[in-house]
């Protein structure tokens, strides 16, 4: 994910059907997918700021249907992975370009852009909404944002691997996923297939330690208002012994180990797990369509661990852009025509946030389906209650720790200096 895609012309978007006879634009698409014949260009382009390469090859041919059946014209430009998402949206904002539709996740991370976000509670689309995925762009009673997907992570696992080091049951607790480690050594197969990404550190394994504190979204006020800390804290005291297992029997070039590397190897069965979500389905089934996988909980000590499901993005109509309400129309169409549920289903395999949209384990993956199945259990995403920077800052950190050149109690002093310090700005 570190080499990022910049797609450009990417066409879609949608006109409203024309309510009542005797309509008199040509152009308006029909809302329920394909209409016959071409459809006339529209003299309107959209631009769409997002965040999901993974997703960047498919949205280009969602966007080549999209504008068959429109006319209307998106560019749009993703950045994600290594590069800092929110710092480059910022910067194009600041140079006068204003998307119409960009990502954003919610909480936190919403404020500095809550002067742009569009009311959106109107939208015919929020009553199928599943409930617990409003909250992130709920203000005020108001919704700004509509949720891109669910996701989920965990350790995905290689279940042929697994079977050839003789694990016949999948470990939920830590000492249970160390006997695993083990077994896989002893076969000569490489237990875990890592990055150094801050993102994948800095949010997603550092979001482990969070989600299993007693109150996660109490303990992250607190821990910004001085009140907690990661040094000390019993929680974080455990997480470390998960993180120290990955990183002690990852493959030998992890420090320079980049995302697409990560997934790619994961495919070609170099190690038996990988410590990513459900949105590496489509990558892996490029290098290796049949293998057979599934998803392990993160254990932090000896009882259950949890996968960890929540919104990963979430799109944010700009009101200062120059189309807004022609974003309002795509985003519709998005989640009810025909042609964009196919794609969100089975070509993006997202875990639908609308209760109208229907995913099989075909359409979503074994590993999403993995992820499904364990969702009454799952923990959630907290890193968006931070002010911007300090998921950055914790990635760092964990490059560090990861690099060897900081201790365990280093490491944990500079999380906290990191919150105090974003929490000064």
């Amino acid at each position: 994910m570190k080499k990022i895609a910049s797609l450009a012309l990417i066409t879609a978007l949608v006109s409203l059907l024309a309510s009542g006879c005797g309509a008199k634009n040509d152009n308006t698409a029909n809302n329920g997918g394909n209409t016959g014949g071409e459809t006339p260009s529209k003299d309107v382009t959209i631009k769409v700021f997002q965040f999901k390469v993974e997703i960047a090859d498919q949205l280009q041919k969602m966007a080549e249907d999209y504008e068959k059946e429109t006319g209307v014209k998106v560019d749009v430009e993703t950045h994600g992975g290594g590069e800092d998402y929110g710092a480059l949206l910022k910067a194009a904002i600041a140079a006068g370009s204003e998307p119409e539709i960009f990502n954003n996740g919610g909480y936190n991370s919403l404020t500095a852009y809550q002067d742009r976000a569009t009311d959106l509670s109107g939208e015919p689309w929020v009553a199928n909404l599943l409930e617990t995925t409003k909250a992130p762009t709920t203000v005020d009673g108001k919704l700004y944002g509509m949720p891109m997907n669910t996701e989920g992570f965990g350790l995905i696992y290689n279940k042929d691997l697994f079977t050839k080091a003789g694990i016949t049951t999948e470990p939920k607790t830590l000492p249970e996923l160390t006997d695993a480690v083990n077994k896989l050594k002893a076969a000569g197969i490489t237990p875990f297939e890592t990055t150094n990404e801050w993102w994948s550190l800095g949010i997603h394994l550092a979001d482990v330690a969070i989600a299993n504190q007693p109150d996660p979204a109490k303990f992250v006020e607190d821990w910004k208002a001085g009140k907690e800390k990661a040094a000390g804290n019993k929680v974080f005291g455990e997480w470390i012994n998960l993180v120290d297992l990955i990183f002690k029997n990852a493959q030998k070039d992890m420090l320079t180990t980049d995302y697409a590397t990560q997934v790619a190897s994961f495919a070609a069965g170099k190690a038996a797990m990988m410590q990513q979500g459900n949105w590496t389905q489509a990558d892996i089934d490029k290098v290796t369509p049949d293998m057979k996988l599934g998803m392990l909980p993160l254990p932090i000590n000896d009882q259950p661990g949890h996968v960890y499901v929540g919104v990963p993005n979430n799109w944010i109509v700009n009101s200062k852009s120059a189309n807004p309400d022609e974003a309002k129309k795509f985003l519709n169409w998005m989640v009810s025509s025909d042609t964009g549920k196919n794609y969100l289903t089975k070509e993006f395999h997202f875990m639908p946030a609308l209760t109208t949209i229907d995913a099989t384990e075909a359409d979503i993956g074994q590993i999403a389906a993995s992820v499904k199945a364990q969702s009454k259990d799952a923990l959630g995403w907290y890193w968006d209650r931070f002010p911007d920077g300090t998921t950055q800052g914790f990635g760092a950190a964990m490059q560090e720790y990861q690099g060897g050149t900081i201790s365990k109690d280093q490491l944990l002093a500079k999380f906290d200096k990191t919150v105090a310090d974003m929490m000064k700005k």
